[in-house]
């Protein structure tokens, strides 16, 4: 269960073996149904996950009823509503998984904890927060310029299997397009 997050761990910073079974023990797996909420709007967030099958995504629903999806964690990734999580104030937004998944939650202070005691932990979160600001960047900024067709080629680029494992009302929303624009764009690719 804890393979994934070893191999996370181990292959961006060198570390020993107590240490990393500390970080591991600080996990806890869970089992998620399909579309299960782990946050809700207003809620205040306490957990980081780690996704070893399945995904999390976070999304806002406007006035009008209509989703808008930020982020979606795959395998081998983290995931969190980080605003939350670090301000300890209600979301904006909310976090669910849209599979069935195996997620490992870390409790915040039980992560903080491991940020503020192990050098090797605190260097992983400075990179996936340095990797999930850069992702966002290139998406607002690229976005801003592109076509449908354009942003469609640039998640296949940078995302090859989201097409594939998310819903096309879901990536339609990330991708800030219609889903039936979408339908269109990917029978033409």
């Amino acid at each position: 269960m804890y393979s994934l997050l070893k191999d996370f761990i181990q292959s961006r910073k060198s570390i020993d073996e107590a240490s990393l079974e500390l970080i591991c023990s600080k996990f806890e797996p869970i089992k998620t149904k399909r579309n299960e909420l782990l946050l809700n709007y207003s809620e205040v967030c306490r957990h980081y996950y780690f996704v070893n099958k399945g995904c999390i995504r976070l999304y806002t629903i406007n006035k009008e009823g209509i989703e808008t999806t930020r982020f979606f964690a795959f395998e081998g990734g983290f995931g969190t509503a980080l605003p939350s999580l670090i301000e300890q104030a209600p979301a904006f937004e909310y976090m669910q998984t849209i599979e069935k998944s195996e997620l490992l939650r870390i409790s915040r202070a039980d992560f903080y904890h491991l940020v503020d005691t192990i050098p090797q932990f605190s260097f992983i979160y400075r990179q996936i927060l340095e990797l999930g600001f850069i992702t966002a960047q290139k998406r607002i900024y690229g976005f801003q310029g592109f076509d449908a067709l354009e942003k469609v080629k640039w998640v296949i680029q940078h995302q090859p299997d989201f097409l594939l494992r998310v819903s096309n009302k879901m990536a339609a929303s990330y991708l800030g397009l219609s889903p039936s624009t979408l339908s269109r764009i990917k029978a033409r690719l």
